[in-house]
Formats: C-alpha cells, sequence, structure tokens
C-alpha cells in the first residue's frame, strides 16, 4: 500500500502548501482548528518526550467531512501549536475508508497508537448491522511523529456476536500491571454498551465484559474514557438516541460521564452531562507530566447542520477543538476549568469595579479575551452578561441561558442549565467560539458564534461582584 500512501500524501500536501491559519475573519487564536477541511473528534492526546500530542480526525479534501485521517498538534506548553501533518492515512486494507478515532498510551520510551480502521463494503447493506468491517488497529512510534505498521489486534470478526457493525474508538490504559481498553458500541437490540478488554502485552486483547444500563440509555455510545480522579473511577461517554428535554439532552447527540459503582456497573440516573452548549462532542481525557488529568473535547456536533451552521465553510474550513480543561472532583461531580497555562495568553489587564449599574468594556472581537468575574451577587431581576446583543449570558431564578442573535448564531438559539446559586464566572472568548465556566466549572457552555462586527460593547448588568478582565495574544501557529 506505499503507493497509496505517497498519493494521499501527495494530494494532502497540495492542499495545505497555501493554508494560513491567520486568513480569514473567523480564524481562532487560542483553538486548535484545521489547516484545511474538517477536524472532529480529539484522538491520541498524550504527554510524550517533552511535548504534549494532540491528534484530531481530519478530512483535508471536503470541508463538509468525507475519508479521515488523523492530523498532529504539539506542544511545549499548551498556548503555542506546531503543526505536524498528517499522522495516519487511510492507507491499508484495515482502514481503507477511514482512519476513525483512538487513544495513545506511552510506555518505555514509546508511543502506542490505537484507532478504528473503516472499511465499508460496497453492495446494499444498512452499514449498521451489516456492510461494515470495523477492527481495532495498532501502530508504534519512537519519536511521535513517524508510524510504523499497522496491526489488526482485534478483527471485526472476534467482536461479541449480540453487537452490531457499530464498535469504534478504543481507549487504552494500564492498572495494575495489566493493560485495559474499552470500545464504543451498539447492542443489535438498539441500545448502546461498552466493551471491556484485557491484555498482558497490547496485542492481543480478551473481551471481559460489556457494560451498559439496566434500559436503554441510547442506541449508540461513542468515544469511551475510562478513567479514575480522586479515588472515583468514571466512564465517559458520548451517547446517541436520547429524548430531548428543556435543561437536559438539548443537542442532537450528547457527551457526559457515569461514576462506576463498586461492581463495574452504571445507571443512567447518575449520568452528567460535560458541557450544556451548542457544540461539544466526544471529549478525550490524558495524564500530563505533572499528573494533571486534562479533558479536550470536540467544538462540534454530529447531524446538526439542519438546525445550526458554521460560517467558516465560506474560508475553506470547519470546528476546532476545546481548549485543555482539567479535571477535578468537588461531592461526586467532575468540575473542568482552563488549564493554567492558558493564563500566558492574557495581556494587559483591566479591573472591573461594580460601582456601576451597568459596566461596560470595548472588546476587539479578532482578538479574544478572558473574563473573570468573582463573588457575585445578583441585585436585580436577572444577571446578564451581553456582547454587543450578539450573545447574552443570562441567569435568572437558579437557571443560566446562552442565547445568540440570528446573526450571530448562525441558526443557533438558547441553551440552558439549572445551575443554583451564581457564585463565579469565567468566560473565555475568541473570534469565534466562546466557553463559559460557571461556579469553578460545575457548570460549562461551549459553543462556535459568528459576530458581524470587529468590536463590541461588553456589558456586564443586573449584580455586583468582583472581576477582572484581560485581552488575549493569539497562540502561534507554526507548520
Amino acid at each position: 500500500m506505499s503507493t497509496l500512501t505517497k498519493v494521499l500524501e501527495k494530494n494532502v500536501a497540495e492542499i495545505e502548501k497555501n493554508a494560513d491559519m491567520t486568513e480569514g475573519r473567523f480564524r481562532l487564536g487560542h483553538h486548535l482548528m484545521p489547516p484545511m477541511g474538517w477536524l472532529n473528534d480529539p484522538n491520541g492526546l498524550c504527554w510524550y518526550k517533552g511535548r504534549y500530542h494532540v491528534f484530531f480526525q481530519y478530512a483535508p479534501f471536503d470541508v463538509e467531512g468525507g475519508l479521515k485521517f488523523w492530523g498532529h498538534y504539539t506542544s511545549e506548553d499548551l498556548v503555542d501549536w506546531k503543526y505536524e501533518g498528517t499522522a495516519l492515512y487511510p492507507d491499508s486494507p484495515y482502514d481503507c475508508h477511514g482512519v476513525y478515532s483512538g487513544s495513545a498510551f506511552t510506555e518505555h520510551g514509546k508511543m502506542h497508537l490505537f484507532f478504528t480502521g473503516n472499511v465499508k463494503i460496497d453492495g446494499d447493506y444498512d452499514y449498521i448491522n451489516e456492510g461494515r468491517e470495523t477492527s481495532t488497529l495498532h501502530v508504534e512510534s519512537e519519536d511521535g511523529i513517524h508510524f510504523g505498521d499497522k496491526e489488526e489486534v482485534i478483527s471485526f470478526e472476534k467482536y461479541p456476536e449480540n453487537f452490531t457493525c457499530h464498535i469504534r474508538d478504543p481507549k487504552v490504559w494500564k492498572e495494575n500491571d495489566k493493560y485495559y481498553m474499552v470500545l464504543g458500541g451498539r447492542l443489535k437490540e438498539d441500545k448502546g454498551a461498552v466493551l471491556f478488554y484485557s491484555s498482558e502485552n497490547l496485542r492481543e486483547w480478551k473481551f471481559e465484559r460489556t457494560i451498559t444500563t439496566s434500559e436503554a440509555f441510547g442506541y449508540m455510545w461513542e468515544c469511551p474514557d475510562y478513567f479514575e480522579l480522586d479515588g472515583q473511577k468514571f466512564l465517559s461517554i458520548s451517547p446517541q438516541g436520547l429524548k430531548r428535554e428543556e435543561f437536559r439532552f438539548q443537542n442532537v447527540y450528547q457527551s457526559g460521564y457515569f461514576p462506576v459503582k463498586e461492581d463495574g456497573s452504571v445507571s443512567a440516573e447518575d449520568f452528567q452531562e460535560w458541557d450544556k452548549g451548542f457544540d461539544f462532542y466526544a471529549p478525550q481525557t490524558f495524564v500530563d507530566n505533572k499528573g494533571r488529568r486534562l479533558l479536550i473535547g470536540w467544538m462540534g456536533m454530529p447531524d446538526a447542520e439542519d438546525e445550526y451552521v458554521n460560517k467558516t465553510i465560506d474560508e475553506g474550513w470547519q470546528h476546532c477543538l476545546t481548549i485543555p480543561r482539567e479535571l477535578t472532583v468537588r461531592d461526586g461531580k467532575i468540575l473542568q476549568n482552563p488549564a493554567k497555562e492558558l493564563e500566558g495568553l492574557r495581556k494587559e489587564k483591566t479591573i472591573l469595579y461594580d460601582e456601576k449599574t451597568i459596566m461596560e468594556v470595548r472588546v476587539e472581537v479578532n482578538e479574544g479575551f478572558d473574563l473573570v468575574l468573582e463573588e457575585i451577587n445578583v441585585t436585580g431581576s436577572s444577571f446578564q452578561i451581553s456582547m454587543g446583543g450578539q450573545m447574552i449570558f443570562k441567569y435568572e431564578n437558579n437557571i443560566a441561558e446562552l442565547g445568540f442573535s440570528e446573526v450571530s448564531g448562525a441558526g443557533r438559539t438558547k441553551r440552558r442549565a439549572k445551575t443554583g446559586e451564581l457564585k463565579n464566572i469565567r468566560l473565555l472568548a475568541d473570534t469565534s467560539a466562546v466557553e463559559i465556566y460557571l461556579n469553578d466549572g460545575e457548570t460549562v457552555f461551549s459553543t462556535r458564534y459568528y459576530p458581524d462586527r470587529d468590536d463590541l460593547q461588553l456589558k456586564i448588568m443586573g449584580g455586583k461582584f468582583r472581576g477582572n478582565f484581560w485581552n488575549l495574544r493569539k497562540m502561534i501557529f507554526t507548520k
């Protein structure tokens, strides 16, 4: 398959040759995005040989998706990033129709990538119960940049018979001198589940058990992650097929986590969503050299084009990743907060006083900013933060709401969350992305938005607070 690899390499290089990630009205300042084409799931997140590695699902030939590769970024500090190019190509009999999602595991000086190879057989198939081959593949690297031959470690023919063809997205870790893997799956009864495997050597894998809920909790569980925080184990999934509600499950698909019980089971009533915004899916976590568990998610949403769109399509690219978030636990619930390194983007500080009824700050949309409000005391009927009316955050009667104007939302309207008392807010705004962290990261909203002006009047109304505001420099992207 080396000839195919060379052709794909040449074609991708030709597309990326003239890509400038600083050109374009909505190119981002502190979120990772594709040089061209389409980006979705974060993959292979790890710390390896002095650098952070972030791989991502990448379709360079089509801004709407299509044939999937793995793109690759590295960084020494989570602030400035180098684009390393395309790491994995759909160039083998196991993945000729797409290099699908997976994870990284590092040990003994080597980086191991595990991922799903996608093959769709020509014919009259539904590609759910038949017509699709999705084997689990493995490659090694000794430098994190160049990768060896692909090997099939779990054949699609050896998955349990009660599952459909929809099995994918391996996450691998080590515990008590043994290796483990979880895969997302869809049972033939249209019930989401996770497949749990173990191994002694990273190459021979034994199926151990199925993790699912007593009643169906969606028909498919994608992008599983299994990890421990503060002595508690958690299972993260992206379920598809949940019924949408007023304050929960508001998007087409969801992402969230279960606390894992002592017997290894999970319950639907314990499920907590990671994010309440319009654009968040397929998160993955990893532990860095400082011992922190960091999370990065896809700042996008599958199958949402009938409801809202991204204006970056006109610039030849689509979607981005969230900033890295540090995870901690409080009262059994996971808190998410921007990694501290992101403070390195801050420029001059403005101290905000709440002596006025309305606090106003002029902001440059093409720069991005970091707003922190603490010791909030709601004095009016509602507490609001407005960015020139283009985006409005409102807190009223223990409910937080994020809304957009018709132009800036591009079809996005409102998302709501029950939050209890509002104590503090951190708002990170980019040229076309916003992440809002409430109450020390207990509730998070992530969304894309597209303001139609170069500068906006930031207004804070309806409460007293202690606050700071920073303009942000743009992170440095190198190739």
